[in-house]
């Protein structure tokens, strides 16, 4: 008998009722119906399509402007808004046990940092960067190099620069964490151990802490923007109470690359504005005091806190009540809403560590109180935050970007408290098992 051929085998093989018709090795998913907030700025795409191919965004559009591949897994997202998974510049991540409510220096380990982590992503946050105080630096980079199931992206500007390692934040377990500099040298040495470890922000405080604390003095901070930037780094300046104002108008002409607060000593006047104008690419973190939380905020807290700390949280609402309105909320908001009408780069960020990832939402919420548009907060957040972090996969939902994204219950265009309302989160491509996450958090399950 004639043996057959390679080709003619093949061929029986594949046309044999045993091998059924060819499989596609392509793991693809069409999310379909949602209104869909890209993160660009741009007007929303309603029911809208986006494919998905493993951990990547490979197709955006409307409904029926495109063929699914065969295979294709479908998931109905009608009625639903979609956003960009949100980034927070400015956190201080480690030291809080929110379980407890504790906050040391012992509390910085491992376990807790990807507890943190978590917790962000429980509330849609993909990346978040721990902005200068890292009490074991070496755990921190490490981290920072590790993608870890249902969590955010760890990003670190390791330990920062203040006057002396005693002169950056008060509280007792944050002192003596910052690299101290009091010379010009000082300054270029810190920044050069900086991008030996691979940082590419640097974070420097430009605080006496009311005259009680050595200062990062001007020559210093020159010094040290002019050696990060020879060596590609940026630097963040971290401003007092005091003299706020006029240490930013000396690190704008220094060459400062950002700001992690808002002006708060006074209301910022036109030389300042000005100064603004003239340099074009400095951005500000506003991480504004915060309105604090209301009633209506319990129940979606109460998903992730202990019952403690929502009874805290109870108490202050209860105190507030009748209480004239913040001076110094009113104060930042104001700056908040000059910094945006000479058209300052305005990010988000939250300056939290006692209180871990639900207070993404309140910051929103509090942007939007100064002034800013639903939209205009929600691309801050997102699309602004990844480019002055350099994350270039992260910010949009468009073509070749990680498919990282949130599905909401309501769009917040419309009402920006609607962030909050979180059906699905997905990191990567991959949904964040946030009924696994709410268990351990509340629960205390492993």
């Amino acid at each position: 008998m004639r043996r057959l051929g390679p080709c003619l085998l093949c061929l029986a093989v594949a046309c044999s009722p045993e091998a059924g018709p060819p499989q596609s090795t392509r793991n693809i998913t069409s999310f379909e119906g949602a209104k869909l907030i890209v993160g660009d700025g741009g007007a929303p795409i309603e029911n809208s399509v986006f494919l998905v191919e493993d951990d990547v965004f490979t197709w955006v559009g409307r409904e029926g402007e495109t063929d699914l591949p065969s295979g294709t897994v479908r998931v109905d997202l009608k009625g639903k808004t979609v956003i960009p998974t949100l980034i927070d510049a400015h956190q201080h991540l480690g030291f809080t046990n929110v379980k407890d409510g504790t906050s040391s220096k012992e509390n910085y380990t491992r376990e807790n940092l990807i507890e943190h982590l978590e917790r962000s992503a429980y509330h849609g946050v993909a990346a978040t960067m721990s902005l200068g105080l890292e009490y074991d630096e070496a755990l921190a980079l490490q981290l920072r190099d590790e993608l870890v199931p249902n969590a955010a992206r760890f990003l670190t500007s390791g330990r920062g620069i203040a006057g002396t390692p005693m002169a950056g934040p008060q509280q007792s377990y944050r002192l003596g964490i910052p690299r101290g500099a009091q010379t010009e040298a000082e300054g270029r040495a810190a920044v050069q151990e900086l991008q030996a470890h691979g940082v590419n922000l640097v974070k420097v405080w430009v605080d006496d802490r009311e005259g009680t604390v050595p200062k990062v003095e001007p020559n210093v901070y020159r010094a040290i923007i002019d050696e990060a930037h020879f060596h590609g780094m940026r630097v963040v300046a971290h401003l007092g109470t005091t003299s706020a104002l006029e240490d930013a108008k000396a690190l704008l002409q220094a060459g400062i690359d950002g700001f992690a607060h808002t002006i708060r000593d006074r209301d910022i006047d036109e030389e300042f504005m000005a100064l603004v104008v003239q340099y074009p690419e400095v951005w500000t973190i506003p991480n504004l005091p915060g309105s604090p939380v209301t009633v209506d905020d319990l129940p979606w807290l109460s998903e992730t806190l202990p019952p403690f700390e929502v009874d805290n949280l109870r108490r202050q609402i209860e105190r507030r009540k009748g209480e004239e309105s913040d001076d110094l909320f009113e104060l930042q908001c104001r700056n908040l809403g000059r910094n945006h009408d000479a058209g300052m780069i305005i990010g988000m960020g939250t300056d939290s560590g006692t209180s871990v990832g639900w207070t993404t939402h309140t910051e929103l919420r509090d942007m939007v109180a100064c002034g800013l548009s639903p939209m205009e907060t929600l691309v801050a957040a997102t699309r602004v935050n990844a480019d002055i972090l350099g994350l270039d996969g992260l910010g949009t939902v468009a073509v070749g970007k990680t498919a990282s994204f949130v599905v909401l219950e309501a769009d917040p265009l419309e009402d920006i408290n609607n962030t909050h309302l979180i059906v699905q989160v997905h990191l990567s491509g991959k949904e964040v098992d946030r009924a696994a996450l709410r268990a351990k958090f509340v629960d205390g399950a492993p």
